[in-house]
């Protein structure tokens, strides 16, 4: 992976914009639950468990000015945008439905389930996971390594 030399500012905008990303799609997954009273299906809860730790660390390695933030965090953006990968495959049926991903609560596949009426959540969850990644792998300095 190449390394930048980029300086303190460019890198700390880099990482405050992934922070700012995980704690948008945090504050909106918690506001679909807890406000609009909507269950998550068994994927959201998985890539739930990825992303609202995202928020904390990010927030952290903001303050601290940490250039190693992509250390723990870029796994934790990989792995959560693989399970959001799979989920936005299963909600537009290009891969078969090995396992029923919205069992429990409403579909994530339903209307009042979209952003704007267009933009379905597991397509939203696929762009903040890779947004993520992409900015901590900018973060990426060579006095980090």
């Amino acid at each position: 992976m190449p390394t930048t030399s980029l300086p303190n500012h460019s890198r700390w905008g880099f990482l405050f914009a992934a922070w700012a990303i995980a704690l948008a799609a945090t504050s909106g997954a918690l506001f679909i639950g807890e406000v609009m009273g909507q269950a998550p299906c068994n994927l959201c809860w998985f890539q739930r468990a990825f992303m609202f730790p995202l928020a904390i660390v990010l927030g952290v390695a903001c303050f601290r000015d940490d250039g190693g933030a992509w250390r723990y965090g870029l796994p934790l953006a990989t792995i959560g945008g693989g399970i959001a990968a799979y989920h936005a495959l299963l909600y537009a049926d290009i891969i078969p439905k090995a396992i029923e991903p919205c069992g429990r609560g409403p579909s994530c596949s339903s209307s009042d389930m979209t952003v704007f009426g267009a933009v379905p959540i597991p397509f939203l969850s696929v762009f903040a996971f890779a947004a993520i990644a992409l900015l901590l792998i900018l973060t990426r300095t060579k006095d980090a390594r």
